[in-house]
């Protein structure tokens, strides 16, 4: 496969999350005296937001952010922030606004932080980018509300789709949002992590079959990961094979009519006892709905069927840890496609018809709302 800067960037993410792992445990202090008083705030609530697959991020953590914290943690793109802030924050309360940016210069991404701060009385904000020039990273470095935590440079991908920048940040919310964070995490992942990249070619052969869909099954935390696995492959190979995401569950509920003869489905399964029982019953509904060779199950357990494919050294992590190994295989398959369609993993829409950063949103102003001090 021709060398290309995605694909450079999809190598590198085992040497990032190392990275990552040695300046969290350097900035630990100040991360600590950042975010240990506003955890303690018993009516706190935890906002996790982007655009985009930095929006997928909060939507993979915040089901077992929540869980762990045993308090309420939600995932809203900025997008949503940004067209109704009214109704995001009507709730007047404190709250951690956790902002995922890989440029930090999207619109929505500076808009979501400074409606936060126009509708609401008391705001914390985490700010996790990969650009330490990106307008986000620079208006809130000096801001003693708010902590910046800057991504390795080179996950500041300069291929058109996110790869390393997801998974650097969202390895990052995790490792300072949980309760007992494990530095070591990081090392186990990158060795898994380099585990899949090796047995890429086995991924490549489902390239050579003409699939004109391929469906994204997760649950929970992998739900998020569902999506974000659709739009890589809709992004890399510029719509050509159309994606879909769905949960297990819900996917019989209408979504399966998507189902045809060259559908390729990819099933995440959960390492939740219970939770994996729904994504077995439906893997193997698939196997008998079309072909069992179209069907790709990903599992991080122990087994003996020839196909799954099994990834090793994670079978005891939460499924939103899980979601960092498994996307490696997404970014894979969405690469190979491309590749194989002709397209340009780098630059798949060279007339600009989407762009890295997005371009032509307006910012409409907001009039703020006096409500005096908090209580």
């Amino acid at each position: 496969m021709t060398d290309t800067t995605t694909q450079q960037e999809v190598l590198q993410q085992p040497a990032v999350w190392r990275e990552v792992a040695a300046i969290l445990a350097a900035k630990s202090t100040q991360v600590n005296e950042f975010l240990r008083p506003v955890l303690a705030l018993p009516d706190l609530r935890i906002v996790l937001t982007g655009a985009g697959t930095s929006a997928f991020a909060g939507q993979i953590l915040a089901p077992a952010l929540s869980r762990n914290l045993r308090r309420r943690v939600e995932a809203i793109a900025t997008t949503d922030i940004v067209s109704s802030p009214r109704e995001i924050f009507a709730e007047d309360v404190p709250t951690l606004l956790v902002s995922f940016a890989r440029s930090g210069d999207s619109p929505e991404s500076v808009a979501a932080t400074e409606l936060a701060d126009t509708c609401l009385r008391s705001v914390h904000q985490l700010v996790i980018t990969c650009n330490a020039d990106g307008h986000l990273a620079r208006t809130h470095a000096d801001d003693p509300s708010s902590l910046v935590l800057l991504m390795p440079p080179a996950t500041n991908d300069r291929g058109f789709a996110m790869t390393s920048s997801f998974t650097s940040m969202l390895l990052t919310a995790w490792l300072v949002l949980s309760p007992d964070p494990d530095l070591a995490l990081a090392d186990r992942l990158a060795a898994t992590a380099e585990q899949i990249l090796s047995r890429a070619g086995e991924l490549a052969t489902y390239t050579t079959r003409r699939y004109d869909r391929i469906v994204y099954l997760g649950s929970g935390p992998l739900a998020g990961l569902a999506r974000e696995s659709a739009l890589k492959l809709l992004e890399l190979t510029a719509g050509k094979i159309v994606s879909y995401y769905d949960t297990p569950l819900g996917f019989r509920h209408g979504p399966k009519a998507v189902l045809e003869e060259r559908t390729l489905a990819v099933v995440y399964l959960s390492n939740d006892p219970y939770t994996r029982q729904y994504d077995q019953d439906i893997a193997r509904e698939l196997r008998t709905a079309i072909d069992a060779g179209d069907v790709l199950v990903v599992d991080a357990q122990p087994s003996d069927q020839d196909t799954i494919l099994q990834i090793d050294g994670v079978a005891d992590v939460s499924d939103a840890v899980l979601a960092l190994p498994y996307v490696v295989i997404a970014q894979l398959l969405a690469l190979r496609f491309s590749v194989a369609l002709g397209r340009t993993p780098d630059n798949p829409f060279p007339d600009g018809e989407v762009n890295r950063v997005v371009q032509g949103v307006t910012i409409h102003p907001l009039q703020p709302v006096n409500r005096g001090p908090l209580e």
